[in-house]
């Protein structure tokens, strides 16, 4: 679709999305008449009628920028003449982790703003412990790619032309470990990474820090965390006052953060867990609880009920009514899940999403941030979670919007782009990936999965199998007896899944994305039960399979993670601020000298009369990193423990 703009819309808007729109379905050209409206959402009216240079007119009535850019999207795609979508939440974001490593270059956050607005989302978050340039603070954010004021500025200003609002997330009490090592800010910390609170230093630093954070951005809104801070009072503060109950703690502190954000024209608000907690007895997710004790909640703040665990809608509706008697200034988050290794988990998100979001249209929430953390190093792309955002916004706006609009955004359909989670074991989406692959169906459902996986009719797969056996020890082999419940074929068929969509799809902007992947699906073929094979042959003493093995099958394995390194390098490079690869250049170059020193020992061994590998012969046991577990649904995302028991600190 071609618009020829006749409204008093910015014409810089229209350019940036032109692409996106002619990618659609439908090739008319129109005029664009576009008008704002009190009503939330949009309308749009196809006129078709063939005279002048024209094929007619879109009208189109919309609230935000944000509503403007999803009907445009809607009517390209769709060969209906009326379209309608009226978004449920006054407010409705994404919010992005640039605090565990992977730091997002500028532009690639531009390109997220642009796909947020045609969704319809109506602001990003950035999430920002230490990477944040603070006055006065030289090693705050020091080699990890901290954001200055003019990058965060350019972003605003860039974001204005979408209508979407940049806001910060930030931490004012917990998870400011990077800063920890140095020795000035080692003063004023209670313990682990929480602040010391009623220090004059840290209210000094915590000045310092909102004063900049506020001339950075353009928002008013701001999120000063205070999540998860467990030990509050329990170090520095306990040595030196005594034993006091931890909400008076928790109260103290935060009337200071909030008089703080009013010196500066802040509007405050926070992740609710701790009060939550503090409130009902130590516990975050409750059934059917009193509160055990009245919280007071500090006048003009709102909270932020976190979860993204739970696929039940009901639940969500519970949670929902336990913090609404704890205040009416209630806001919900809910999860892309990217946070748990290289590939996204979009169909358990779209799950979580669904229900979550439906809780809250029932409640009547107004603001609802969907939020995509980077948890252990920030492995996946940012844009990983594209498929799980089109399905939270489609229940967001109620518009069933067409799957041909995912083409659209990324000149590829979604089950192409789902592909690229498939080094997480999903033998549902391997079945729908080779269907639509062999054209066996031509479309996925509508709100694209059921709740039971069709093929399995099991929940839908949550797991980081392409993390923990990508670095799962070839002889020590934590996790070798969850390595033995996966098909042997799985791996394979995903690479070929994806070498396919490669061929097929190679000028989309994310085709590195599915290079990566393939990259690591053909590793996994021949990785993943690389321990039980050798601990196999050892047992059988077969030297022919450990010649092999050592000769032919470690040199094809250790070509292969070189080759995913580079792939996964290129990728980083094409999103993210240098810093913070260091880490992942460390972790599978250390993986590559691991499988080079298992190779070794496998020769070693084979030619001494005794047969004797020290490692191999200890007794192999099954995981117990969790009792219970199911292979479908394991997510263990600690690096340091994957790769061996010993100690790492």
């Amino acid at each position: 679709m071609k618009l020829i703009n006749k409204s008093e819309i910015s014409g810089g808007l229209l350019q940036e999305i032109e692409s996106v729109i002619e990618r659609g379905s439908d090739h008319h050209i129109f005029e664009l008449i576009a008008t704002r409206v009190e009503e939330t959402g949009y309308r749009y009216c196809k006129e078709i009628r063939k005279t002048g240079s024209t094929d007619g007119m879109l009208r189109v009535q919309f609230r935000t920028v944000p509503d403007l850019c999803r009907a445009l999207l809607r009517a390209s795609c769709s060969t209906e003449l009326l379209g309608d979508g009226r978004r449920s939440f006054q407010e409705f974001g994404y919010m992005v982790d640039c605090s565990r490593n992977a730091v997002p270059q500028i532009d690639t956050l531009k390109q997220l703003v642009k796909f947020l607005a045609l969704m319809g989302y109506s602001y990003l978050g950035l999430y920002l412990e230490d990477t944040i340039e603070i006055e006065k603070e030289p090693y705050l954010g020091w080699m990890r790619g901290g954001y200055t004021k003019k990058e965060i500025k350019e972003l605003v200003f860039f974001a204005e032309i979408f209508g979407i609002e940049i806001r910060p997330y930030v931490q004012t009490l917990a998870h400011l470990n990077q800063i920890t090592r140095y020795e000035q800010y080692q003063e004023f910390i209670d313990t682990d990474d929480i602040l010391l609170v009623g220090d004059e230093r840290t209210y000094r630093f915590l000045d310092r820090y909102l004063q900049s954070v506020s001339e950075a951005f353009s928002s008013k809104k701001i999120n000063i965390g205070m999540d998860e801070a467990h030990m509050v009072g329990l170090g520095k503060y306990l040595d030196q006052h005594g034993f006091r109950n931890r909400i008076d703690i928790m109260l103290e502190h935060l009337e200071r953060v909030v008089k703080i954000c009013r010196k500066y024209g802040l509007l405050p608000q926070m992740w609710s867990d701790m009060f939550f907690r503090l409130a009902y007895g130590g516990k975050y997710y409750v059934e059917g609880e009193r509160k055990r004790v009245k919280v007071k909640i500090p006048k003009g703040l709102d909270l932020v009920y976190w979860d993204y665990y739970s696929t039940n809608e009901t639940h969500y509706e519970e949670m929902i009514e336990m913090h609404q008697s704890m205040t009416d200034r209630l806001c919900f988050a809910s999860g892309a899940w990217k946070w748990t290794g290289f590939a996204a988990q979009n169909r358990y998100s779209e799950e979580v999403g669904r229900a979550a979001l439906h809780a809250c249209q029932h409640q009547q929430i107004s603001d609802v941030v969907v939020t995509g953390w980077g948890d252990d190093g920030g492995e996946a792309s940012v844009f990983s979670v594209l498929p799980a955002l089109f399905a939270d916004a489609r229940v967001a706006y109620k518009d069933r919007i067409e799957e041909s609009a995912f083409y659209s955004l990324t000149a590829m359909p979604v089950h192409v782009f789902l592909s690229a989670d498939l080094s997480n074991f999903d033998d549902g989406l391997l079945d729908l990936c080779e269907k639509r692959r062999n054209k066996k169906q031509t479309a996925l459902k509508e709100e694209s999965q059921t709740r039971l996986d069709e093929k399995t009719q099991k929940p839908i797969c949550r797991n980081n199998t392409g993390k923990f056996l990508l670095y799962n020890d070839p002889f020590l082999g934590t996790f070798d007896s969850v390595a033995a419940e996966i098909p042997p074929e799985y791996y394979r068929k995903a690479a070929e899944v994806l070498q396919s969509a490669i061929q097929e799809y190679g000028d989309s902007t994310f085709l590195y994305l599915l290079q990566t992947q393939e990259a690591l699906c053909r590793l996994l073929h021949h990785k993943a039960k690389l321990g039980l094979e050798i601990r196999r042959a050892y047992a059988d003493k077969n030297r022919k399979e450990l010649q092999m093995i050592a000769e032919e099958q470690l040199p094809e394995i250790i070509d292969e993670t070189e080759e995913f390194y580079r792939r996964f390098r290129i990728q980083w490079r094409c999103e993210n601020k240098a810093f913070g690869f260091e880490v992942q250049t460390m972790r599978l170059g250390g993986l590559t000298c691991r499988l080079k020193e298992v190779q070794e020992e496998i020769r070693q061994c084979l030619k001494k009369e005794v047969f004797y590998m020290e490692e191999v012969e200890a007794k192999a046991l099954p995981f117990a990193y969790m009792e219970k577990y199911d292979m479908r649904t394991l997510v263990y995302n600690r690096w340091d423990h994957i790769v061996t028991p010993s100690v790492m600190e």
